[in-house]
């Protein structure tokens, strides 16, 4: 990503005393703005670049400003993720109408036909995010998110004009759907540039944006499918594509320092470097080394198996069980609301949880999600169900919000963008496997009792498997100060005995002209 890009030109414009350092006499000085021009400054930023983490310590990137445009970049963010996910969570409303435009309800085969428009669509944007990782890392957030909002908008606008549903599957459940996953990625990365101490709390607001969209957007496609029908609906929403493009403008890198506009030669440079960059962020699987990190993208995923269950079957359920209440969407308003104040008020409490230990916010999540999927088939009355359904929202934030700042403290800023997209990538397979297996039962049993049932049971064994974080992250810690402590001692040991034998040299020396 760009701030790994550039983050050395920045340590070294304000080091102002590393020129002090012994240097080899009668060398001149190169032209330029100063030393970090020198032959010897770029291969040490070639090795730092190839090198990792590990090796960049000595350049820190820039402090997060914790404001300022940050704001705006929030605010884009927030755009971004309730765009995107508002028309992915409000699938359903166009379910129904393209099954009324291109078939009939009826029609077994056309109903299956038609729920992998949806279906693909949702598992292409986390699919796509280790790939728009790879994007991030090279052309920056700015460019990769403006880029993914035009494909979205292109695929969206298509989509409007087909006359039959197998070309939805490109239009829709493909280009609209990579552009989506090109858009979102990058506003989870951009946001750790701006905020550190206050990274808990701007990712809850961003991500409740999906929240308040998911409550407004069903109600606003309604209106608009019965008033212009499924095809002016398609080009109104892509308004939201197109301010999508505009937000994307605001990723604005923070890595530029003062110096380097001064200089004016930071853009040849910076292409320069990225020459030596690609064996490093292609596809970094270092990350992976990473042995937290690796635990967490498996529990993750493993946790997920039922935790999209709920969401997609819960509607089918409550008309099954409760054929004579008349509002039933209520259940889903319910999460959606409670999932936005999750996000805002776990966000905020994740400010005071330090490092990894953030972690536990996300096993106590995952442990609530799986007990109320059991409890879902057990609630004989409708109240009890709608109570289920709000603590579920509650958790559902809480899991959601705090999924960037964790993989920060996980990988460092400089790895952050292929860590969230690996972890993305991975998330794709449960999503797309887990609800149809639910269904499945369903057919095979007659009741969505038994999937609930087992919908709980993933949720609980990934939380297990996330506790495990915390501690191997504080052991491999504890390991890298010991090896660092005893490298520093047999340095000082080194100079020491190299101190006692220039001077046992002298002295025998000065005993040897006496003599």
């Amino acid at each position: 990503m760009v701030l790994s890009q550039e983050e050395p030109d920045s340590a070294r414009g304000t080091s102002e005393a590393q020129p002090l350092g012994p240097a080899p006499t009668g060398t001149a000085p190169p032209p330029g703005p100063g030393p970090s021009d020198s032959p010897e400054a770029a291969v040490e930023k070639v090795e730092v670049e190839l090198a990792g983490p590990a090796t960049a310590e000595p350049h820190e990137p820039p402090e997060p400003p914790e404001g300022g445009w940050g704001w705006l970049v929030m605010l884009a963010a927030m755009w971004c993720n309730g765009s995107v996910f508002g028309i992915q969570n409000a699938c359903g409303v166009l379910f129904v109408s393209m099954l009324e435009t291109f078939g009939s309800k009826d029609d077994d085969k056309m109903v299956f036909k038609t729920a992998w428009v949806g279906s693909l669509s949702m598992g292409m944007i986390f699919f796509c995010c280790p790939i728009v990782s790879v994007f991030t890392d090279l052309f920056g957030c700015r460019k990769t998110a403006v880029m993914g909002a035009a494909v979205g908008f292109v695929g969206l606008m298509s989509s409007s004009f087909v006359s039959s549903i197998e070309p939805l599957y490109l239009t829709y459940g493909i280009i609209f759907a990579c552009g989506c996953s090109f858009a979102y990625q990058p506003s989870l990365v951009i946001l750790g540039h701006y905020f550190k101490k206050r990274l808990g709390l701007v990712n809850g607001i961003v991500t409740a944006g999906s929240s308040v969209f998911t409550i407004l957007l069903p109600l606003l496609l309604r209106v608009l499918i019965d008033s212009v029908g499924l095809f002016y609906t398609l080009r109104v929403l892509c308004i939201f594509m197109f301010v999508l493009f505009l937000a994307g403008f605001t990723y604005r890198p923070l890595a530029t320092s003062t110096k380097d506009k001064e200089s004016g030669g930071s853009g040849s440079s910076l292409f320069s470097r990225r020459k030596f960059s690609p064996p490093k962020k292609i596809f970094n699987f270092a990350i992976f080394k990473v042995t937290a990190y690796a635990v967490w993208a498996v529990g993750i995923p493993l946790a997920l198996f039922g935790y999209f269950v709920p969401y997609v079957h819960l509607m089918k359920h409550v008309n099954e069980r409760f054929q004579d209440e008349k509002n039933k969407e209520v259940v889903l308003m319910c999460i959606g609301v409670t999932s936005g104040v999750g996000r805002l008020l776990f966000g905020r409490i994740a400010d005071y949880v330090p490092g990894v230990k953030k972690v536990y916010l996300q096993v106590l999540s995952f442990f609530f999600i799986g007990l109320m999927s059991m409890m879902i088939p057990l609630c004989s009355i409708f109240g009890a169900l709608i109570a289920v359904c709000l603590i579920m929202g509650l958790f559902d934030g809480c899991f959601i919000s705090i999924m960037a700042p964790i993989a920060f403290e996980l990988v460092g800023a400089q790895d952050v963008s292929q860590a969230i997209g690996f972890l993305l990538g991975f998330m794709s397979i449960p999503m797309t496997v887990g609800p149809p297996i639910a269904g499945l039962l369903r057919d095979k049993l007659g009741s969505y009792d038994v999937a609930f049932y087992l919908a709980g049971v993933p949720p609980l064994i990934g939380g297990a498997v996330l506790c495990f974080i915390p501690w191997i992250h504080s052991k491999k810690q504890r390991e890298i100060s010991k090896t660092t402590g005893k490298e520093k001692m047999e340095k000082m040991l080194e100079n020491q005995n190299s101190l006692l034998s220039s001077s046992s040299g002298m002295f025998k020396k000065e005993s040897d002209s006496i003599i």
